[in-house]
């Protein structure tokens, strides 16, 4: 199984970040390793070690088929089910590793870093780009996103990711996350929500 995430995917998040709103000449790729994966619930434990842990609250994909090269317009063949999912960041790691030139996957990928929620055939949900979604902390919501805002279709994702690497049954996509990452501490308690309904739930160790 692999794991595929996609940065810079949503405008406002890269001005948060990176003080622009423009788009990127393609899709931001990276990897994470398959330890990295937090499912049914179970909690997060905070690495104390690499500093500030940022949440990034994202709508997640699952590759049902086997494919390379996969034209955009046949994309949709490619996927069964969605979810809501973390891609939890070091954040003082990664910026101290871009600073250096150096490559940031440690930031990324480390253990426990990529959680997903229930997931939910996408028959049962409305288009791909017209799905709404949000993560409350504490019961307090502190991400809200529309994946119409999308600076990449998820069509294009995958078009994009298939042009270098086959997709196999089971490999997940993270689609980018909207404005309002944030630091997570110990006894947080993350509830992710799909079209106003509760996905995933779990809480900071």
């Amino acid at each position: 199984m692999k794991i595929f995430a996609i940065g810079m995917n949503y405008a406002l998040h890269n001005q948060e970040l990176h003080g622009t709103l423009e788009k990127t000449e393609a899709p931001v790729i990276f990897m994470k390793a398959d330890s990295a994966l937090l499912k049914d619930g179970k909690p997060f434990f905070k690495p104390d070690f690499m500093g500030r842990i940022d949440y990034e609250t994202e709508v997640v994909v699952r590759i049902s088929r086997l494919g390379k090269s996969i034209s955009k317009e046949f994309a949709h063949r490619y996927f069964d089910a969605v979810t809501v999912g973390i891609d939890f960041t070091a954040r003082d790691m990664q910026s101290q590793f871009k600073k250096s030139g150096r490559p940031w996957d440690i930031s990324k990928g480390f253990d426990g870093s990529a959680v997903i929620g229930e997931w939910i055939d996408k028959e049962r949900l409305p288009d791909i780009q017209d799905l709404h979604f949000r993560l409350d902390v504490d019961g307090k919501t502190v991400q809200s996103g529309h994946t119409a805002d999308m600076m990449y279709s998820v069509a294009e994702i995958i078009e994009y990711i298939s042009r270098f690497y086959t997709l196999k049954t089971g490999d997940i996509i993270y689609t980018g996350t909207p404005v309002g990452v944030g630091p997570v501490d110990v006894e947080n308690h993350l509830e992710g929500y799909l079209e106003g309904n509760k996905i995933l739930d779990f809480h900071v160790k």
